[in-house]
């Protein structure tokens, strides 16, 4: 057996022994075997993946024979190897978090079901990554399908929490026959389960299959992914999960972009320029709207599931515009929009979990979630709030963290659509990328409230003004996922490279060349790059770290031709030296101004009132209410209690509003399904009248009924 097969053995091996220690051990001891073990399989995972994404080497093996499914078979390419990776990566820190972190069920909830359900759901997340054949699929999807409705049910006590598990549950199963009958369908076509078959034989179907295909792998997958229109489960399971499973549900997610790229872009590959403007403008959709319902939303974890759907969205826009890029027969875009895609879901995947962990501290600690009754913890909880502050700078897309770069690589990506030669999706791109850029000003809004209101200013309550710092087992797993944010944001020419040896398979074309400019390894010039150029690069410091660092280079810059030679650039690597350097350079020139001013400490002015009481101060709500009154068509909420607290009979003291913001989806689509269901039961129920005459009756009509249908026939 090979180094790989050994390592995937050793990581179903350790699931199955933490399933095995989670069922024997006490509750109390159970948190601590959980994080040995599971993070022991993740250290296995994230080495066999890495390793096979770097070398590229795949890896194939042939089970045993299932009848009438054929043989089974484990298949790892570079694409199933970049989201094992993500995995690994982000359930590492979640195993060590879960230590410190599921203490609080101790006496409440059986922990070890949690550890069986939890290394069950790690063991079935990597089925379904490595499986090559149909049956193998979805007997991994299935299996995390279940295991996540357990999970969401974990606290079974609180009616919000099953309900939220079943509404996943019944969506989630829905999408999952519509992309088995996708799969379905190119097997009837090639007559094979495995993939390589389905590969093989897709490209005779037509182009009703193909449409067919499309259509119900997009939208079968995309329940998992949160895309609109089918993503109303989303922010009722991430709430009502514990943090902890909150925090892979990023990594669930991923899956469903797996199962659309593993169609779409392998097996199927799209080559009509109206599926990608479908993916295109179902992900702005999802992106804008995801934001738009994060934005005024206090509950923090709720406000992230909305900010999953977002990201989920900003990605799926990024693989359309690749969709459309290489159907209109521009490849090298292509692997552009797919690397933008791609690198935006490995950042969203760390900086979601990064900032899910930390909502799950604050609430761990302070007993809350609502926004509205923190304040202050900075000063209490001073590791959980940088550690927060990272995740909201990557989520908000703000350099030198991870989300700028990925974001800016879509933004630049859609850009790029005046190659195009049709002027309607020339249209459809700039309204798209007008539709990522204000959702990306809407999240810096979004997140500068949550860090804002969460952790500076007043305590609100009691609770807030008391609350300590957590224990290092809760920390210490957000610095590793902090690291991985900074780490992310400022290496990203080696980062590039890794995800064109993903995609390169799919357009079959390198876009490494195109945005890795090789500054550190050319000298004077080459075919590519001509002296001038290169000379010009270098007196702008396109060298510097050439003798410290290995690779390329430190810029991305995607090259045009001769009257444009850079369409764009730019260099996260040194845009942190030169933050380094004028921080450095402000604080000494403070110093220096006040080194000889003496510092007197007085209260704070506040308008001229004797005591600023935190009720006078911003709250959460207050800050996010233009968004809510901007949008209020969109959210169109209803009133359901009106307050007013009056001193005098002409004096108000306080009016409090309570509204109602039913869900656009639920608005547009559950309600009208609900209501319909409604009124057909009320009809028949009308039936029920409790007359032997009526009852004569229907027997009689369906009797006739019967006989005509047999006469005719």
């Amino acid at each position: 057996m090979t180094q790989t097969g050994n390592l995937l053995l050793l990581f179903f091996l350790l699931c199955a022994f933490g399933l095995f220690v989670g069922a024997i051990t006490p509750d109390r001891k159970n948190p601590l075997f959980l994080s040995i073990i599971a993070g022991l399989a993740a250290i296995v995972l994230f080495w066999l993946s890495g390793a096979l994404l770097i070398s590229g080497r795949p890896f194939t093996a042939h089970l045993w024979d299932v009848a009438p499914f054929g043989r089974l078979t484990i298949e790892i390419d570079r694409l199933s190897s970049l989201f094992l990776c993500i995995t690994g990566l982000v359930f590492f820190p979640v195993s060590i978090f879960s230590a410190g972190y599921l203490k609080r069920y101790l006496g409440i909830y059986s922990l070890r079901t949690f550890s069986v359900f939890y290394h069950l759901l790690f063991a079935a997340i990597v089925l379904t990554l490595i499986a090559g054949d149909i049956f193998f699929f979805f007997i991994g999807w299935e299996a995390m399908s279940i295991l996540c409705y357990f999970l969401v049910n974990f606290e079974h006590e609180r009616e919000k929490n099953t309900s939220g598990g079943l509404t996943m549950l019944l969506m989630s199963e829905a999408g999952t026959l519509a992309a088995l009958l996708a799969f379905l369908i190119i097997a009837g076509a090639t007559g094979g389960m495995t993939f390589a078959a389905l590969r093989s034989g897709a490209g005779s179907l037509g182009t009703a299959a193909c449409w067919a295909v499309f259509l119900l792998s997009f939208f079968g997958f995309g329940v998992k992914a949160g895309l609109m229109p089918v993503n109303s489960w989303v922010h009722r399971a991430y709430p009502a999960a514990p943090t902890n499973i909150s925090a892979l549900f990023v990594v669930a997610s991923n899956l469903g972009l797996y199962g659309m790229l593993r169609i779409n872009c392998d097996i199927l590959p799209i080559t009509n320029v109206g599926q990608g403007l479908i993916v295109l403008i179902i992900g702005t959709l999802s992106a804008l709207a995801g934001i738009l319902y994060a934005t005024p939303e206090n509950d923090m974890k709720k406000m992230l599931a909305h900010s999953s759907v977002e990201n989920m969205g900003i990605t799926a826009a990024g693989l359309g515009a690749g969709f459309v890029f290489f159907s209109t027969g521009h490849s090298m875009l292509a692997g552009l929009a797919f690397i933008a895609a791609l690198y935006h879901m490995t950042n969203h995947s760390v900086y979601k979990s990064l900032l899910f962990l930390g909502a799950g501290t604050v609430d761990y600690q302070l007993g809350s979630r609502d926004m509205d009754k923190m304040g202050g913890l900075i000063k209490r909880m001073p590791w959980t709030a940088f550690f927060f502050l990272v995740g909201a700078l990557s989520i908000a897309a703000l350099p030198p963290f991870n989300g700028f770069v990925s974001e800016w690589l879509t933004l630049q990506t859609l850009l790029q659509c005046a190659v195009l030669s049709s002027r309607a999706v020339k249209i459809v791109f700039a309204l798209c990328g007008a539709g990522l850029a204000l959702t990306a000003a809407l999240a810096v809004t979004c997140f500068v409230k949550a860090f804002g209101m969460n952790f500076l200013g007043k305590a609100r309550t009691r609770e807030a003004e008391t609350v300590h710092e957590a224990r290092r087992s809760m920390t210490i797993p957000m610095g590793i996922l902090a690291i991985a944010c900074f780490l992310l944001g400022i290496l990203p020419t080696y980062v590039i490279p890794v995800m064109d040896q993903v995609v390169r398979p799919y357009v079959h074309e390198s876009a490494t060349d195109q945005l890795v400019p090789p500054f550190f390894t050319v000298g004077k010039g080459n075919a590519e790059f001509p002296q001038a150029f290169v000379s010009d690069f270098h007196k702008l410091g396109a060298q510097v770290g050439r003798s410290m660092l290995p690779g390329r280079g430190l810029v991305i810059m995607h090259r045009g031709g001769k009257r444009n030679p850079v369409i764009f650039a730019m260099s996260p690597s040194y845009t942190v030296v030169a933050l380094l350097l004028l921080f450095g350079a402000a604080f000494i020139i403070i110093r220096l101004l006040t080194r000889h001013r003496s510092i007197s400490r007085r209260p704070a002015w506040s308008g001229g009132v004797r005591r600023l009481l935190p009720e006078m101060t911003y709250s959460a709500t207050g800050f996010s209410n233009p968004v809510r009154v901007i949008f209020s068509g969109i959210f169109r909420p209803i009133l359901v209690h009106e307050g007013r607290k009056t001193i005098h009979s002409h004096f108000l003291d306080a009016i409090k509003r309570e509204q109602k913001e039913p869900h656009l989806l639920d608005r547009l689509f559950g309600r009208p399904i609900i209501l319909g269901g409604r009124y057909l039961a009320n009809r028949l129920g009308g039936m029920h009248s409790g007359k032997v005459n009526a009852y004569a009756a229907y027997v009689l009509v369906t009797l006739l009924v019967v006989l005509l249908v047999q006469a005719l026939g």
